[in-house]
């Protein structure tokens, strides 16, 4: 059974102390590719390492995060195009719009969605999207920037059933992660009504951790817990549902 972690912050500080530890116990579990999102230039170095450290599992993407749009962000914007055009990389992400913490950047944090969408479709690579408390403003940039060239992952999926469909009509998987677990997640009381065609698996480590670790740091080894959870909403065997996951991530990402 291979399983894939679509998105995953392996180069977050949390795992400063552990970090080997906890790879191992996710490859243990049988979590063998890892799809890393970028957050903004001072990470850089730290998700480069990563991949050196493990070059057959961790695929990075290149971007700018939009909480992270700030004053200076058409610095970010240069530096997310100068690495395009100098390495591979797997998608543009994680990027988008959050409204949750600061609506300052609004307008900025548009700005910054559709130049980035317009990179991935320059390189023909998938985007993947951040949108917290913003679907209408993310969907605004979607409808102008649709088309031949757009597809990827709608990450942290939490929207409503009509939202869903929203967005798979801009050609986005969903992003699936610990939320489903929640007791007041809401989305699992629609997902059977989805194709699983349209689904990636997630975890978002080290935020957004599975019950019953929620609250505590996440891990890639318990995007289990997610694929527990779908295989009870589907009705599906784990195993059936970690082959159509994975080859849905191989669809997007291409490998």
């Amino acid at each position: 059974m291979i399983i894939t972690d679509t998105h995953t912050h392996l180069y977050s500080e949390a795992f400063d102390e552990d970090r080997n530890e906890m790879m191992q116990r996710a490859l243990n579990a049988g979590v063998e590719r890892f799809f890393i999102p970028a957050i903004d230039s001072t990470y850089t170095q730290s998700m480069l390492d990563l991949e050196t450290d493990y070059p057959n599992h961790v695929f990075l993407m290149m971007g700018l995060h939009p909480t992270h749009v700030k004053e200076n962000y058409k610095d970010e914007l240069a530096h997310v195009e100068e690495w395009l055009s100098k390495k591979k990389f797997y998608a543009v992400g994680e990027i988008g719009v959050d409204l949750y913490w600061d609506k300052t950047f609004l307008k900025e944090q548009q700005e910054a969605f559709a130049y980035q969408i317009r990179l991935a479709k320059k390189h023909r690579l998938p985007i993947v999207i951040h949108c917290r408390d913003a679907f209408d403003e993310v969907f605004e940039v979607l409808e102008q920037e649709k088309g031949e060239g757009l597809f990827g992952i709608f990450h942290c999926f939490t929207g409503t059933l009509e939202q869903a469909h929203k967005a798979m009509s801009y050609n986005m998987k969903l992003g699936i992660g610990g939320v489903a677990t929640f007791k007041n997640g809401k989305i699992d009381k629609f997902l059977n009504q989805i194709d699983l065609k349209h689904i990636v698996l997630e975890t978002d480590a080290p935020y957004l951790a599975p019950t019953p670790y929620r609250g505590k740091r996440n891990e890639s080894s318990y995007i289990m817990k997610v694929l527990e959870k779908l295989s009870s909403i589907y009705g599906m065997p784990e195993e059936e549902i970690a082959a159509i996951t994975t080859e849905n991530s191989k669809e997007i990402f291409g490998i």
